[in-house]
């Protein structure tokens, strides 16, 4: 049965990323070698993953070549770093779906790749990335979940996991 995962923040190619917010590798292929590995040990071809956004900083041909080496159906919500480059152009570099925008997903979770204001009155979950590991924005709460792959040992999360998380903050 195909699964569905999250991530954000990948960063691949981006060497800077790794002083930024101190991520444990020793370079850029470094980085991408692991991100692959964590990826393709994860995600089986049939499964899903929702990128939300930050994917690479890397050439076309490396972003195409990174997307057929990743295992699974990818779908893109755009981070700051991707709107260097329209949808279209992701889709064909091999996304399934590129959105621009945030996503309503499964009638209550908000897909984005920046925190959006949701509270308990609210009956929306928000899922995102782009704060990396900031300290001023928690893990997760009972509304929300960062995904950003600092937070989840550079590895795709499965969303079933990731409402165990939200849940279990609620209680």
């Amino acid at each position: 049965m195909p699964r569905v995962f999250l991530i954000a923040d990948t960063h691949f190619g981006h060497g800077s990323i790794i002083d930024y917010e101190n991520r444990p590798f020793a370079d850029a292929a470094d980085m991408d070698h692991r991100l692959m590995e964590n990826w393709n040990r994860t995600v089986e071809a049939e499964d899903s993953v929702l990128m939300l956004g930050d994917f690479a900083l890397a050439t076309d041909a490396r972003v195409r070549e990174l997307l057929q080496a990743l295992r699974g159906r990818k779908t893109l919500i755009m981070g700051n770093h991707d709107r260097s480059r329209p949808p279209a152009w992701w889709q064909e570099a091999g996304f399934e779906l590129a959105c621009p925008y945030p996503i309503l997903y499964e009638g209550m979770l908000l897909l984005s790749h920046e925190p959006l204001y949701v509270n308990a009155n609210m009956p929306y979950v928000n899922i995102f990335g782009h704060v990396h590991g900031n300290p001023a924005y928690k893990d997760v709460s009972g509304q929300h979940l960062c995904v950003s792959c600092e937070r989840i040992d550079y590895t795709p999360i499965l969303l079933e996991r990731a409402k165990e998380m939200i849940a279990d903050a609620r209680l």
